[in-house]
């Protein structure tokens, strides 16, 4: 089953998918086209696949999935649904959050060897110290941002001047406590993570 993980609480729903089926089998299940725009197989995959884990996990809620739309700074929005929702891919995976309440931010990353080389852009100099070389933990690190930027909804800021991460211990999962910083404005958004595999997931509570 490509469903592999779901979480289904009274104002929030959260799912993980890996990808096993053929483009064909995703555009069944979404009822959807994958958009001629995407050449690449894997993106197109993508495309459909987290489509198919939100109309999914929706139907937790007895709510009919009918597709998405985007705002001006591609942050999505259910069509026709009074729902906050945020999705991220990172094949062979995909993971979507529906919130009923609040804004969410998610995001899911590969730990690879190039965040050593992409860290100094994206970490401040105390979140560097605090991951040094290990690449899971930078890679906690850079899902948090991403979540962060999500939960802010715009993409006019810089991820070691506005966006904090708290150090933390690494675990398979944990908490963490993240900072959005605009001009005198900080707002502390708490953030949950989880490790699989070679694979990280950061979302907002």
């Amino acid at each position: 089953m490509p469903l592999i993980n779901q979480e289904v609480y009274e104002t929030r729903i959260w799912g993980l998918w890996k990808i096993e089926e053929s483009e064909e089998t995703l555009r069944q299940l979404t009822s959807e086209i994958g958009p001629q725009e995407i050449n690449h197989p894997e993106k197109r995959l993508e495309h459909l696949a987290v489509r198919a884990l939100i109309k999914k996990i929706l139907l937790s809620w007895g709510v009919t999935f009918e597709g998405l739309t985007k705002n001006e700074h591609g942050k999505p929005f259910l069509k026709n649904l009074n729902l906050h929702v945020s999705l991220s891919h990172s094949f062979p995976y995909v993971t979507a959050i529906v919130d009923t309440e609040k804004t969410v931010g998610i995001d899911l990353e590969h730990s690879r060897a190039k965040l050593l080389k992409i860290a100094p852009r994206m970490l401040h100099a105390a979140e560097q110290t605090d991951a040094g070389l290990d690449v899971a933990k930078l890679c906690v690190y850079w899902c948090a941002k991403e979540a962060l930027l999500k939960v802010y909804g715009k993409k006019d800021l810089i991820f070691v001047k506005n966006l904090r991460v708290e150090p933390f211990i690494l675990k398979e999962k944990g908490n963490l406590i993240g900072r959005i910083i605009v001009n005198t404005t900080e707002t502390a958004v708490p953030l949950h993570y989880r490790l699989f595999g070679d694979f990280a997931i950061v979302y907002n509570q």
